[in-house]
């Protein structure tokens, strides 16, 4: 990476240019965001995984934009047009944008009007009308022009061939397309209008009928539900500034007298404007916004995905888990402290079948027979008639009854790794299983799905899908090796996420551990097929091996150090376990006499904070939940009601809350705190225990208005209530009528 571009990064990054150069130098050396953010904090100055995520995007930026302009330069150079100007400027575009606008007129192009009137002699003709000289008569100049064997009839077909290339001129100059952008950004409107006929089709984009906003200020949620309804021919959307002041910046820029050669001019900006600049500006800015939105929204799924991925884990126990129902009934399984399946049945409490009795047998014999320690009701249809009618089987006090959250269940039981862990059974027990595995480790179960699948999103289906996994793939991966996994006990869809690792040795591993038994030590890994120095370098540090002849091996203290954790104890005279052991004997330890030319005191310090907790998970304590008694569907509900509920989504415009009734609350931004609040992760995170009141309850449209607030009611509060939110199964639907009440809400609290 040339030093400029080194200098750029760490300038825009506000970090040194040493740190920048060594890690990008890192990332091509095939190290993984987690290992260097980890284990090379020397080098890198210790930036965090943000930091370096952000490093390794805006190089890769660069790096695109070297290939283009070498590609540009070349085929300017083939066209024998590269001249030292033109060479210069193009070297000097610092946007792909600018550099795309500098290519623009040499660019390989269909035969366009501007083409056709060159063939037919007329360029002369344009050059002379655009020097605008004061003395010009276009009319009869153009008389000159007149040929049958070129086509042109007449002087004003003359004049229009000029024109043309002229249009053609003022689209293709840098420097207005430049300006011309950034007015379409910085004045452009969104206006968006129902398709004739589609009225009643459209109803869910009704207060996008007659809609307009900014395009600058336009948030990420209606940009995207705007253009789902266009995508469904339910919607028109333009997006421009006042063409009054696309125009005069045209003429400002190329007009340049006040003659009958200028008022040629003006034609043909007007033309090129409408024809060829207002289309291929709409489109960039539509692009533009698009990424943003798109970009808004991932950043939001992605917060949620980790904060939901790091949930606090029940830890092993013996499960039993229940996936709720009414018709079909309940599905039952019981999960040994490894997850592994010991039974399975369906019972039958609810209605129609209300077989109560023979149920609650069912349940007491396979509590006593198991020696269940807790029980995961999913919160799904039926969920708090289930999770009453467990309760009240008068079941041993210290047996954990806990709702989980199911979304994705369903997407695991009929994956290809539900078939490959339970070749023999359906997807109801499958299902089950996740539920049950969910409370015990949410983030083991959790990787199992596909991430966009878990239900945390705002539009994920609209947002460029590669760009989605990557963000979500990286923070599944962060996750798991925040947490460190145990090599023993891990699926390969968790080991996959391990830094270094990846499907291929991920599946090795487990085949070996099949094959061979457990792993007795890490470096046992070695093994494994395949599984190289730099493998084991990246990965061996996240790995843990319970059990093992070297108590390192449980921590997160990778291996390359553990000759330093063994020169602390030889100079306090005592064992490695002792060190970890007695917290005196680490008191004495001085971390300066153990810096040299490649660890220096972040590692140290690291060091030192693991062996007082070798291997602790850093998710916080499982604190159990449960919903309000006797509010179970939404006509429980009543205005003013406080109720406990869990936090299940975070969007731009606020967060969803389950309160226990099958249909989450929206507790709207203005409403999530008594100060001002701009986002909302600030304030709430997924899965987050809260307290929150009721505002309004719209049964008919399964729509739910909740507050944070300690008092909603007070004055200035009681009169802008907001509209319900929409349910749980509709969250990913387009927010059209929902987000109009909101920008009212908005406007009707002054912000």
């Amino acid at each position: 990476m040339s030093v400029e571009h080194i200098s750029k990064v760490a300038g825009e990054m506000n970090v040194q240019s040493r740190q920048v150069e060594a890690t990008v130098r890192l990332l091509d050396e095939g190290a993984t965001v987690p290992f260097i953010a980890r284990y090379r904090k020397e080098m890198t100055g210790s930036l965090d995984e943000v930091a370096i995520i952000a490093i390794r995007d805006r190089v890769q930026q660069l790096r695109d934009l070297d290939k283009r302009r070498e590609a540009i330069l070349k085929s300017l150079t083939e066209q024998e047009k590269l001249t030292p100007e033109l060479k210069e400027q193009v070297e000097e575009a610092e946007t792909l944008a600018r550099l795309e606008d500098i290519y623009l007129p040499y660019k390989p192009k269909r035969r366009t009007k501007a083409t056709i009137a060159r063939e037919k002699g007329l360029e002369p003709l344009a050059t002379l009308l655009f020097e605008q000289e004061s003395g010009t008569n276009p009319e009869k100049e153009a008389a000159a022009y007149v040929s049958e064997e070129k086509e042109v009839v007449d002087a004003e077909t003359a004049l229009q061939g000029a024109r043309d290339i002229i249009a053609e001129w003022v689209n293709e100059n840098a420097d207005v397309r430049e300006k011309m952008r950034k007015l379409f950004i910085e004045e452009g409107r969104f206006v968006s209008r129902v398709m004739t006929g589609k009225e009643n089709e459209g109803q869910k984009y009704k207060d996008y009928f007659e809609w307009e906003e900014s395009v600058k200020d336009a948030p990420s949620h209606r940009v995207l539900a705007m253009r789902r309804g266009e995508k469904e021919l339910m919607l028109m959307l333009d997006c421009q500034p006042e063409e009054e002041a696309a125009i005069s910046l045209l003429e400002n820029h190329f007009v340049t007298g006040s003659n009958k050669a200028s008022e040629e001019v003006k034609k043909a900006i007007k033309d090129s404007y409408k024809r060829l600049l207002k289309p291929s500006m709409e489109t960039e800015v539509r692009l533009f916004t698009k990424k943003r939105a798109d970009e808004e929204a991932i950043k939001v799924f992605a917060e949620n995905l980790k904060q939901l991925l790091l949930a606090p884990p029940l830890g092993q126990k013996i499960v039993m888990a229940i996936d709720p129902g009414f018709r079909t009934g309940c599905k039952v399984v019981c999960l040994d402290r490894q997850g592994k399946l010991l039974d399975h049945t369906a019972i039958f409490p609810n209605e129609p079948q209300r077989k109560t009795t023979e149920s609650g047998a069912m349940i007491k014999h396979l509590v006593e027979k198991h020696g269940i320690e807790a029980i995961a009701i999913g919160n799904g249809t039926a969920s708090r008639e289930t999770e009453s009618f467990v309760r009240g089987l008068g079941l041993p006090a210290n047996i954990l009854v806990v709702m989980v959250n199911e979304a994705g269940a369903s997407v695991y039981s009929a994956s290809e790794v539900a078939r490959d862990e339970f070749p023999d059974q359906d997807v109801t027990v499958r299902g089950s299983v996740s539920i049950g595995r969910r409370l015990t480790d949410p983030l083991a179960e959790l990787v199992k799905i596909e991430p966009k699948s878990i239900g945390v999103g705002q539009y994920q289906h609209d947002v460029d899908q590669n760009s989605l996994k990557q963000a979500l793939d990286e923070v599944v991966m962060s996750a798991v090796n925040a947490v460190g996994v145990e090599v023993n006990t891990a699926s390969k869809q968790l080991l996959t996420y391990v830094s270094g690792l990846g499907p291929q040795l991920a599946g090795n591993i487990v085949t070996y551990r099949n094959e061979n038994g457990p792993f007795k030590n890490r470096s046992a890994l070695m093994k494994v097929p395949r599984m190289g120095d730099k493998a084991f370098e990246q990965s061996a540090g996240f790995l843990r091996v319970l059990g093992s002849d070297n108590p390192l091996d449980t921590s997160a203290v990778h291996p390359e150090s553990y000759e330093i954790v063994r020169q602390m104890a030889a100079d306090l005279d005592c064992t490695v376990d002792e060190l970890i052991k007695r917290q005196e004997l680490r008191k004495q330890i001085n971390l300066k006499k153990y810096v040299s030319d490649t660890v220096g005191l972040p590692t140290l310090t690291d060091i030192l904070q693991e062996l007082d907790k070798p291997g602790r998970d850093p998710r916080d304590s499982f604190e159990a939940f449960s919903f309000m008694e006797g509010v179970e569907k939404i006509s429980d509900l009543q205005v003013g009601m406080k109720l406990p509920g869990i936090v299940t989504n975070i969007t731009a415009f606020g967060a969803f809350v389950d309160v226990g009734v099958h249909q989450d609350g929206l507790v709207h931004i203005s409403h999530l705190a008594d100060r001002f609040v701009s986002n909302p992760s600030d304030v709430v995170a997924v899965h987050q225990k809260v307290e929150v009141t009721v505002l309004e309850v719209d049964a008919a449209r399964k729509r739910i208005s909740l507050s944070l607030k300690k008092d909603p009611f007070a004055t200035g509060n009681k009169d802008s209530k907001p509209k319900g939110s929409r349910g749980r199964k509709q969250q990913d639907e387009p927010q059209g009528d929902l987000q109009s009440k909101l920008m009212a809400l908005k406007n009707k609290f002054g912000r």
